[in-house]
């Protein structure tokens, strides 16, 4: 579904509120608290049905009622005011799912909208069937087992090659300087995405970059961790720069793996309720550390940072982070569909919640204004990354 598509169904869906509250559209919708208000109040109700009666009346097209109902739950959520809480449909909910799990059936690519017709692979992931079998990005796909996918939405072709039914798929690629379409044959089967990037730079300064918390992380982390202590990494560089953050578990288990032993993160609801996530300080990190920063690290990102500067064992260098300072929960619903709401603030080990603040770096750099634009910044050109290696070598 597309998110114009989505949002329509929104719109009309409140128009449409009186397919729930008239009729009690699903059966869970009866066990809403009447302390609500929103549901249970004769006014609302009285609306909703004479907005109903206008789409019956007027209306040009069929209505959807399914669909409307989707854009009332999705509209209650929204009337929230809050960027983080939102309603899932099923279908979103096991995008959504697969996504902080890291893993899903699949062939590893990124697909998105070509203007022409077709999907265009946007990202091929390293390691992947897709790029097993000679996928590119900027590759366009045009047909999947023979059949024409120029005029499908993209959810419908992801879907087509998840739910295949094979072990492989056919793609019709079409490659820019290429003059012929190219078939090529890709496995379909569980995909991992890769969320840890590590490599060994000058001095034995280990780098490891995670661009996401999610269910595979923390193995990754670890692997990454093992390969730079086998090649006698002395100094380790954290990079968290766009990190959006992810799940709350990851982000301990790793931080296990660095802290003393003592207090990474706590949370407290709206009635006062905490509760606390430590380290065992079995393996504290016995390394000079470096974490890098900026604007986009969010979330699990602060968390990790956070941890890291107020127990004082490393540097946090580059700009102020995102400022997201609470934590959301996913109550899945027995129709498959879910609701991300947040439930609570949490706080670093000093007891400080940075939501709307973030948290500001021991050594403040911005990255070099001409870099901003760029696809792709080199070590050496990096002059946030040299701020730290710089950190590491006082």
């Amino acid at each position: 579904m597309k998110d114009s598509e989505y949002w329509k169904g929104v719109v009309t869906g409140v128009l449409g509120a009186a397919v729930i509250a008239c009729g009690g559209y699903l059966g869970y919708m009866r066990a809403v608290p009447e302390k609500t208000g929103v549901l249970s109040d004769p006014a609302h109700t009285q609306k909703i049905e004479y907005l109903e009666s206008l789409i019956d009346e007027y209306y040009l097209d069929e209505k959807d009622e399914e669909q409307l109902a989707e854009g009332i739950y999705a509209g209650l959520l929204y009337g929230l005011g809050d960027a983080y809480s939102r309603y899932y449909t099923a279908e979103e909910y096991e995008k959504e799912n697969a996504s902080t799990e890291g893993a899903y059936v699949g062939i590893g690519i990124l697909m998105q909208e070509n203007p022409e017709g077709g999907v265009a692979v946007a990202k091929c992931y390293e390691g992947s069937p897709a790029e097993t079998a000679g996928l590119e990005e900027g590759d366009v796909i045009s047909a999947v087992d023979g059949t024409d996918i120029t005029d499908m939405e993209l959810d419908d072709v992801a879907d087509m090659v998840k739910n295949c039914g094979k072990d492989s798929v056919v793609l019709t690629i079409h490659r820019e300087d290429v003059p012929d379409a190219m078939d090529l044959t890709v496995e379909v089967t569980d995909v991992v995405l890769p969320s840890v990037f590590h490599e060994m730079l000058e001095d034995h300064v280990g780098y490891i970059r995670i661009s996401e918390f999610t269910g595979v992380t923390y193995d990754q982390y670890m692997s990454a961790f093992a390969d730079l202590t086998d090649q006698g990494m002395e100094k380790m560089v954290v990079d968290l720069r766009n990190n959006p953050g992810g799940l709350l578990d990851c982000v301990c288990e790793i931080l296990n793996e660095i802290l003393p032993e003592g207090l990474i993160v706590y949370t407290e609801d709206k009635y006062g309720n905490r509760e606390e996530e430590r380290s065992s300080g079995e393996k504290t990190l016995d390394l000079p550390l470096a974490v890098l920063v900026n604007e986009s690290s969010a979330s699990a990102s602060e968390i990790f940072a956070g941890a890291v500067q107020d127990y004082g064992i490393g540097a946090i260098v580059g700009t102020v982070t995102y400022g997201k300072g609470v934590v959301q929960t996913i109550r899945k619903l027995s129709d498959g569909s879910a609701v991300k709401l947040t439930t609570s603030n949490y706080y670093t080990p000093n007891g400080n919640n940075i939501n709307k603040v973030g948290i500001t770096p021991d050594v403040e750099v911005k990255l070099d204004t001409d870099l901003l634009n760029r696809d792709e910044i080199s070590h050496e050109e990096d002059n946030q990354l040299q701020e730290a290696l710089k950190v590491l070598n006082q």
